[in-house]
């Protein structure tokens, strides 16, 4: 009898322990080497984002997803003395194994902090790293504010070029590490964030998934959305292919397209289907942002132009418009994916600048602005998509800054007022600044109070990819 105890605790224990060793197993196969993303912030309220992988990239690049649980830790105390948890999630394959919620009932202007407490089961959970974000000062606080606006963020060309070539190619963008020195409130991409149809083209959903694990596991991207939030815009690249609309059946489709969109970024509220991706944000009292959607609801490209020819719909497009009279901002930014003034290349169809591509609706829009008296209302645009930076001025007194390609290989000389292979061959737009060589690099937007009762400023600083000024443009209120 005693024998037979004795055997029982033998096996017992064998048993424990070979338990144990797979559930350490277990755990060591779970990792988020993605790190973490905080987006869509407001001054009450962040959308969370965080990945399940296995814990290093496969033999082809690509980061699995690892199936667990994980939920976050939220706290405006960086040693989390009493957090609050989200809800449990579990990572689902059908969603890339993704970890997004949105938090909301946090309080203006201040900093928070969050974590991923995640792991095979709830019982078995491990935290990871601690990250920040600030909330936005909300719309009673007089406040600075320092945005990071960028796109063409090609991965393709930067690898092919000699920066991606040199001993710290791994960690990834140059241009990351001078914006992270800055410091900024905020990053903006403004689309083409991924570039589907470099090689290698991506056209099925696993590919297309593809393009951003290999974007945001670089150390650059994961070190710098630790500290910085984000806000999210798509363009063609990142919605199918180049200066693609909507019709036609080459693939990627735009459902899909628009599907991975708000699955890999956190743009909208993962419990709402039905979210836009246009979205209007009260940042302080001295700035209010625009976010528009140009892929989804646009007319074909090559349709004619005229008054039913639209990039933006008819709703959103009067939400622009009603949203724009409401604001009482001194400082109102429509960031756009697409240029609204340029000039750009005559060849092109698929933005407000293109001769017969969607000028009408631009002008319209120009006309409408000018006629509610909003060049006195501080009213300034900023675009991506166009590969090198500007400052020019619309004919009818608007202005507008193109971000430039972040990459320094994605960067091109532009096209002036008046060149015969531009969009603006009559020379009707001024241009007060345009990039000298091909250069990477990123506008920075800084909106600052007055000094001694003085007005409050908004300073447009071009910069490169390490970080040198180039050109800034200051306007008071």
């Amino acid at each position: 009898m005693r024998n037979r105890a004795v055997k029982n605790l033998v096996l017992f224990a064998l048993f424990a322990l070979v338990a144990a060793i797979s559930s350490q197993a277990a755990v060591a196969q779970i990792d988020h080497i993605q790190g973490e993303m905080a987006g869509a912030v407001t001054s009450d309220g962040v959308i969370l984002q965080s990945r399940l992988t296995a814990p290093k990239i496969d033999a082809e690049g690509d980061v699995p997803g690892a199936a667990g649980v994980a939920r976050f830790a939220v706290a405006d105390d960086p040693q989390f003395g009493e957090p609050s948890y989200t809800p449990w999630i579990e990572a689902d394959p059908e969603y890339d194994y993704m970890i997004k919620t949105k938090v909301a009932g946090l309080q203006p202007n201040t900093r928070y902090y969050y974590r991923l407490e995640f792991g095979p089961d709830r019982e078995h959970a491990k935290l990871g790293p601690t990250r920040t974000f600030k909330t936005c000062p909300g719309g009673d606080a007089v406040a600075p504010t320092s945005l990071v606006i960028v796109t063409g963020m090609n991965y393709a060309r930067f690898f092919a070029s000699a920066r991606g070539k040199g001993p710290d190619r791994e960690l990834g963008y140059p241009a990351l590490v001078s914006i992270r020195k800055l410091g900024p409130d905020a990053f903006i991409g403004t689309g083409d964030n991924v570039y589907y149809d470099s090689p290698p083209n991506a056209t099925t959903i696993e590919q297309l998934r593809r393009k951003w694990h290999e974007q945001f596991v670089q150390p650059r991207y994961v070190e710098l959305f630790s500290e910085v939030p984000t806000y999210w815009e798509k363009d063609d690249h990142d919605h199918r292919f180049n200066d693609n609309d909507n019709a036609g059946k080459q693939p990627p489709s735009s459902k899909l397209g628009i599907r991975i969109f708000k699955e890999q970024v956190p743009v909208t509220d993962p419990a709402d289907p039905q979210a836009v991706t246009y979205s209007t944000l009260r940042i302080s009292k001295l700035l209010q942002i625009w976010l528009l959607e140009g892929r989804d609801y646009r007319s074909p490209n090559r349709s004619p132009d005229g008054p039913e020819k639209t990039i933006w719909g008819t709703t959103q497009r009067e939400w622009l418009e009603r949203t724009l009279l409401e604001s009482d901002a001194p400082f109102k930014l429509v960031i756009s994916p697409t240029p609204l003034v340029g000039p750009d290349d005559r060849y092109k169809k698929d933005n407000h600048t293109n001769v017969d591509g969607f000028r009408h609706e631009g002008t319209a829009f120009f006309d409408w602005a000018k006629e509610n008296g909003f060049l006195q209302k501080g009213l300034y645009f900023v675009c991506g998509d166009r590969h090198w930076q500007y400052h020019s001025i619309h004919p009818s007194g608007f202005e507008e800054f193109s971000t430039g390609a972040l990459v320094d290989g994605n960067a091109r000389m532009g096209v002036k007022p008046g060149a015969k292979n531009g969009t603006d061959q009559e020379a009707l737009i001024q241009q007060p600044y345009t990039s000298e060589k091909p250069s990477g690099g990123f506008l920075n937007v800084r909106v600052e109070p007055g000094e001694s009762g003085g007005p409050a400023t908004i300073t447009f600083n071009f910069h490169d990819e390490e970080g040198v000024l180039l050109h800034a443009v200051k306007k008071p209120g």
